[in-house]
């Protein structure tokens, strides 16, 4: 392309791009991006003339070329596809009028921060510096997959709208990132889709605004992996967020998030590993929290924050914080929607005797005992009755004592009041009415005062409700210290 075709504002970034001299059109007319449209020719260059610039400049000898443009109205369409730009490119606060076509080009550094655009087509870019999009309007979707960028990603405060149907607002599927995803403040009307993407440093979505509607996808990060953190601190994300298979080697902070899906699934996090996952210090999500098969080293959720209902059959952690009394994780429990899942108990159990509160695992186990009599046939359920009334299951072995001694007391009473009649009077031993009613309680050890009388009437019945009382106690108190000794 000839210079004497170009406008003087198109001749002025040409003349400054072998010297890699800024080049601000916003001083001849309007700053605000958002208004290029109505810019005049003093701020408008064709898409042509960026893209000769781009592949074919002259260069001058000890310089070095870039292009730095801003306040620009780029008109056409900017096509650099399978292209090889040497030389790093800022189109900042530019008003972009046709998509822009990176798909498979190739630059060393691509910096859009503040521009209008209605989309970005750039599936397989490869940036070998940083890509950086900050506070960039967009009008339609942003397609990204499959690229290649060697520094950070930078879509702090970006603004995606609508896409067609179908398709997400922001596509990052097997995404490479060098270094991390700083997105806080983005906002999108659609989803994002960061599925088999894979992340060296943190990505960061703090703030975030993703909407994409009840029972729609606003985050798709299924297979993501993250070396750093995952951050939704204060993120409102209506619809749900699929992290299913995802690998996070830090903390998914979802601390002051508000997260939307009535009816449905809110954070699927199932066969997840992640470090740290902090669900707290903001309103309780509404639609179910996954975490089954999850794996998770520590797990930082208040009970205030735990949803209606939740899913945590084979989740694996390490460690339940905040420490929490047993009363209030037990409520997290009764909400599984599977129902009775015994490993969900006995992972909270293990949480509270690594921090040796075993008063609290202990009631954990008595739950799980009295949860799963529901699910019992009618004569299993009476039994457990039974064990729950007498000895609490075996966690608490002085209720066994308290019953005795009750009964020793009303068996002891009843018969200093009426002895019973001695079966041999020459060879019957003194009556004593306790030790008459400790042989009839204890099933094994015999003091030789029942073998010798003989009670009638009312009181032979109450001999018979002793011996059975004590034969159950006998029993359930074995089948407690079995329980306790087998899970040692």
């Amino acid at each position: 392309m000839e210079i004497t075709d170009m406008t003087p504002a198109e001749e002025r970034v040409w003349r400054a791009f072998p010297r890699g001299e800024n080049v601000d059109l916003r001083d001849q007319g309007d700053a605000d991006p958002a208004r290029g449209a109505d810019w005049g020719p003093e701020q408008t260059v064709r898409a042509t003339v960026l893209r000769a610039l781009l592949l074919s400049a002259p260069q001058e000898d000890g310089e070095t070329a870039s292009l730095r443009l801003a306040g620009a109205r780029i008109t056409g369409t900017l096509n650099l596809q399978y292209g090889e730009i040497e030389h790093a490119v800022r189109l900042s606060d530019c008003w972009f009028e046709d998509v822009p076509v990176l798909y498979a080009a190739r630059l060393r550094q691509l910096n859009l921060r503040g521009s209008v655009l209605p989309g970005l087509e750039a599936a397989t870019l490869r940036v070998e510096g940083v890509l950086r999009m900050s506070g960039c309007l967009f009008d339609g979707p942003v397609k990204l997959g499959g690229a290649q960028i060697s520094g950070a990603l930078f879509l702090d405060r970006a603004d995606i709208g609508e896409p067609p149907p179908g398709q997400p607002a922001l596509q990052l599927n097997h995404v490479t990132i060098g270094d991390g995803l700083s997105a806080p403040g983005l906002r999108t009307r659609g989803e994002v889709r960061l599925t088999g993407a894979s992340v060296a440093g943190t990505v960061d979505l703090n703030e975030a605004r993703l909407t994409a509607g009840v029972g729609e996808i606003a985050l798709d990060a299924e297979t993501l992996t993250v070396e750093g953190d995952a951050l939704l601190r204060e993120a409102d994300v209506l619809g749900w967020i699929g992290l299913r298979g995802a690998r996070i080697a830090g903390r998914l902070d979802l601390s002051h998030a508000r997260l939307v899906n009535p009816g449905d699934s809110t954070l699927r996090a199932s066969s997840c590993t992640v470090g740290e996952i902090w669900l707290r210090k903001g309103p309780r999500p509404e639609g179910t929290l996954n975490l089954r098969r999850a794996q998770v080293d520590v797990l930082f959720l208040e009970p205030e924050v735990v949803p209606d209902e939740v899913l945590l059959n084979s989740l694996v952690y390490t460690s339940l914080t905040p420490h929490e009394p047993a009363e209030r994780r037990l409520a997290m429990l009764e909400r599984d929607g599977e129902g009775y899942v015994p490993h969900a108990y006995e992972q909270l159990t293990a949480a509270y005797r690594r921090i040796g509160d075993d008063p609290a695992a202990r009631l954990v186990q008595l739950a799980k005992q009295r949860r799963r009599r529901g699910t019992l046939p009618w004569y299993g359920r009476l039994w457990g009755h039974v064990q729950d009334i007498t000895v609490g299951y075996g966690f608490r072995p002085l209720r066994a004592a308290g019953w005795l001694v009750s009964l020793l007391m009303v068996g002891s009473l009843a018969y200093a009041l009426h002895h019973p009649a001695p079966l041999k009077a020459d060879e019957a031993p003194q009556f004593n009415p306790v030790f008459y009613t400790l042989d009839l309680l204890l099933p094994v050890i015999t003091f030789g005062q029942e073998a010798a009388f003989a009670p009638t009437g009312g009181y032979q019945w109450l001999s018979y409700a002793l011996v059975l009382t004590g034969w159950i106690l006998a029993t359930t108190v074995v089948t407690g210290i079995t329980r306790t000794v087998s899970r040692q």
